[in-house]
């Protein structure tokens, strides 16, 4: 029996369980047990249960899942545990295009259906992602490939061109957007409607369908570009189609909850330490270990404050710089620079 062969189940489990204390916990406390028979519970209790504890819980799940999943995917492209959609630069211009549709195209939102205002804010967030992508992808290219180097140094580059726009953005709102802007930028679950969470499972659900179709694509690029060509793969192909998915994904994910980091770095590299670098195994356990992550946070950030509620953000930066540093520190040893 394969010795990683628990893992799955034992995160099924644990991510159930703490399913199960996340729709219990919150500024109104709900019995466990009686979450487990909804006849138990009175019509205040359930209002919050299904309007407020429910949608809130799914949404975690699924930006965990999806930023978890994107973190693996830009990891295998560019062969680097440093990789992920924060840190070269999409998340960033994924904000930055919801901002410019929240600050600047809000009055003619406000004229559109709900479904299309929502889906605005979410097309604006995905080409921003995007044209990020495709930018900081161009100028990593190279005659022997794509230079995780300039790609590094381009997303930095990118996301701090992104953060001056953003700051422009929040002088010219007004203080209502301003607000929203704010805490939309520290990342928060409390903000999203009906529309972005169905959007955002439907968007975890196929994203992860069809990154288990490529994950022996990226296993044999793991190998090296030249030698996965060998085997018949068109590199430059899925480089681009594998960059284009995580964007829309990260778009989507930014557009409902806002900018939330670390866990597209964090947790591919926790599940390749423990399960090994097959994608086959780390792209599940990734997306599972990402929703699980990211439910904790939430649920850190709905107490640790209470009565107020922390920015989902602030906890996963929290927990996720210690994590980045750690692994500076072992990239420096392993290249022989302590």
């Amino acid at each position: 029996m394969n010795r990683h062969a628990y893992l799955l189940p034992v995160l099924l489990c644990l991510l159930l369980f703490t399913g199960l204390i996340s729709l219990a916990t919150g500024p109104m406390a709900l019995n466990l047990f009686n979450l487990l028979t909804p006849s138990q519970l009175d019509p205040t209790e359930s209002l919050v249960l299904l309007h407020i504890r429910l949608p809130r819980t799914l949404l975690c799940l699924g930006v965990g899942a999806i930023l978890a999943l994107c973190g693996a995917v830009m990891q295998g492209l560019f062969r680097n545990p440093l990789a992920d959609p924060g840190i070269i630069g999409v998340s960033s211009g994924a904000a930055l295009g919801a901002a410019l549709s929240m600050v600047l195209l809000s009055p003619f939102a406000a004229q559109l259906p709900a479904w299309l205002g929502a889906s605005l804010t979410s097309l604006m967030a995905f080409a921003g992602g995007l044209v990020t992508t495709l930018v900081v992808y161009q100028l990593a290219r190279t005659t022997q490939g794509t230079s995780v180097s300039i790609l590094l140094l381009a997303g930095v580059a990118i996301a701090a061109l992104s953060g001056g726009i953003l700051g422009l953005l929040n002088y010219l709102a007004d203080d209502a957007t301003l607000r929203d802007l704010t805490l939309w930028q520290m990342g928060s679950m409390a903000q999203s409607d009906g529309y972005q969470l169905v959007m955002v499972c439907i968007t975890a659900l196929v994203l992860a369908l069809l990154l288990r179709r490529h994950a022996q694509d990226l296993n044999a690029l793991a190998l090296g570009e030249a030698e996965a060509g060998h085997l018949g793969i068109d590199v430059q192909s899925l480089k681009r189609r594998l960059v284009l998915l995580a964007a829309l994904a990260v778009g989507i994910s930014v557009a409902a909850v806002g900018i939330i980091g670390f866990v597209g770095l964090v947790v591919p590299h926790l599940v390749r330490l423990i399960s090994g670098p097959d994608h086959r195994r780390l792209l599940p356990l990734s997306a599972l270990l990402g929703a699980w992550l990211l439910l904790l946070a939430d649920m850190l950030a709905r107490t640790l404050a209470a009565p107020a509620e922390m920015p989902v953000g602030i906890v996963t930066a929290l927990l996720g710089s210690p994590f980045f540093l750690w692994l500076l520190l072992k990239q420096k040893r392993g290249i022989g620079l302590s």
